[in-house]
């Protein structure tokens, strides 16, 4: 096993376990396929002289049995495992991207790439590759000392030519692992591409754009596909080579036993039960070899997933392993959840900008409703990021406690009600029901057939833009963190919803210290604090 196998082993416990299982699973089957050929080799030497038959054919059917329960135990073991260590790796990556700030985490095309197709793709990986390299470091081994107790030339020959299949498949390999790799370079490339073509559709079709960018996904589609074809084809090849080079090694055993058969040099039985045994040395290295191709893309993908689990996570106001510090930043160690936010000298850029966003502010906030305003562009939403830990400066201090963030698009995943109102846990019902009605929305809800358990559609599909920022603020009012961060609260809903919200707001920084960036003069007027950016400096070089 190469160490790269090892470290995915060590990466997801879960792997380990299940790998464990399919590989005992895997040389069982590969026992009982030896002791098939014994008890088939047996009951055709029965037939031709005569013997009696029940004996031989009784444990010829039961291996056979034996075989296909073990194989249908382990189909249904890897599945299973397969998709446990890909939920597995997928909640790692967003785990570990959670915990990092938002500068540090990959693009959102690479993102979407390793969370969807390829923890996906590692399921092969695991299911059948990784078993079947443990089955053919036994079963081999277990065919050919077998072949030395009945036959010993035919383990000789066996033993001269067995080595060759996987020095062949390991040459082969390293090509297939090259245009693997170039086809996952060119499949991030196609999801990233088309996500960013599917984003700005709306703005593309308003200034009638949308037509070119087919043929730009069409050529980016098709390096895709010659890549995959260009793998599909080392893989053909590949496997065919494997094969002929086992099937001419088992024809040579083949023909050693038949001209000894001939000159009444051997026992009918044994030749039987070499001849029977030879293809059970090739065939799990043969295996490893087809179930390699399969998996190619599993491995691809779980280099890039290893390296991004590898990296060191650098955490916002949470718990999580800490990192060195950019230059000039100083974090906040001695946080209390007394509801005080303090920044002091805030400096922050882009990476790769020539602008700095965030130019010495400072802010204190303790206790009623601050409202940050300015034009778009002076970094609002930065500084909020900024506060809740997503993004880290580049010099200055933050000081602040627990945080509950409402972007301007948050989060409204597919599901009930319910399930979007208690993403931070479970709640009591008399509650959830107490914070809907605080934000007029218990009309709303009550009126549904199902209440609570009304669906709901991704990205709060089924409400209207005033009722989703009210839900979203209902959830707010539910957080037990003791500071709210608000962006654009009111924005895109209709003047009866925004003064409903701004009531709300209101009454909320009375027992809690709520930041809030608005352009709204009704929710300015309200604020206990204004806290007004200036334009963003440029960078000094």
């Amino acid at each position: 096993m190469k160490p790269f196998d090892r470290r995915i082993l060590q990466a997801v416990p879960t792997t380990r376990r299940a790998v464990t299982v399919l590989g005992v699973i895997g040389a069982a089957q590969g026992v009982a396929t030896i002791g098939t050929a014994f008890a088939l080799a047996a009951l055709v030497v029965a037939v031709v002289r005569g013997d009696p038959l029940p004996a031989p054919a009784a444990w010829t059917a039961g291996l056979f049995v034996l075989r296909a329960l073990l194989s249908g135990i382990a189909e249904h073991l890897a599945a299973r495992a397969g998709a446990l260590v890909a939920t597995s790796l997928r909640e790692q990556l967003i785990d570990a991207w959670l915990q990092r700030p938002v500068d540090e985490r990959p693009s959102r095309e690479r993102a979407l790439t390793l969370a969807a197709q390829g923890t996906s793709a590692v399921e092969p990986y695991i299911a059948k590759y990784l078993p079947t390299l443990i089955a053919a470091a036994v079963v081999p081994a277990l065919a050919i000392g077998c072949l030395v107790v009945i036959d010993w030339p035919s383990a000789l020959v066996v033993v001269l030519t067995v080595w060759l299949l996987p020095l062949f498949a390991a040459l082969i390999g390293a090509t297939t692992q090259e245009d693997t790799d170039r086809r996952w370079v060119a499949l991030t490339e196609l999801s990233g591409h088309f996500l960013d073509v599917m984003r700005g559709l709306p703005t593309l079709v308003a200034y009638g754009r949308a037509e070119r960018q087919v043929s730009v996904i069409e050529q980016v589609s098709h390096r895709h596909r010659r890549a995959t074809m260009r793998t599909l084809r080392l893989a053909f090849l590949s496997a065919a080579a494997l094969e002929l080079l086992a099937t001419i090694s088992v024809a040579i055993v083949a023909v050693l036993v038949g001209l000894r058969l001939t000159t009444g040099s051997m026992d009918l039985l044994v030749g039987l039960t070499a001849i029977l045994l030879a293809p059970e040395a090739y065939w799990p290295i043969r295996r490893v070899g087809t179930e390699f191709h399969s998996a190619a893309d599993g491995v691809a993908a779980l280099e890039d997933i290893l390296a991004e689990l590898g990296e060191p996570l650098v955490p916002g106001h949470g718990e999580g392993p800490q990192s060195e510090p950019s230059s000039g930043y100083s974090p906040c160690l001695d946080t209390h959840d007394d509801g005080a936010v303090r920044v002091a000298g805030i400096r922050y850029t882009y990476p790769g900008a020539t602008r700095r966003v965030l130019d010495a502010v400072d802010l204190v906030a303790d206790g009623g409703l601050t409202v940050i305003t300015g034009p778009s562009g002076v970094g609002k939403t930065t500084l909020l990021e900024v506060i809740a830990g997503t993004r880290r400066p580049d010099a200055g201090s933050v000081c602040a406690p627990a945080v509950h963030l409402v972007t301007q698009r948050p989060f409204l995943g597919a599901g009930t009600l319910q399930a979007n109102l208690t993403l931070e846990g479970p709640q009591d019902p008399q509650r959830l029901w107490w914070a809907l009605r605080e934000t007029g929305l218990d009309g709303v809800i009550a009126a549904l057939p199902t209440g609570l358990d009304s669906p709901l559609g991704d990205d709060g599909f089924g409400l209207s833009a005033g009722q989703r920022a009210r839900l979203v603020l209902a959830r707010a009012l539910l957080s037990p963190a003791p500071v709210i961060l608000l962006d654009e609260p009111t924005a895109h809903v209709d003047p009866d919803s925004a003064a409903t919200i701004g009531d709300v707001i209101t009454r909320l920084a009375v027992t809690r210290t709520v930041i809030a960036v608005s352009h709204q003069p009704d929710l300015i007027e309200r604020a206990d604090t204004r806290l007004e950016l200036t334009a963003p400096a440029m960078v000094s070089r």
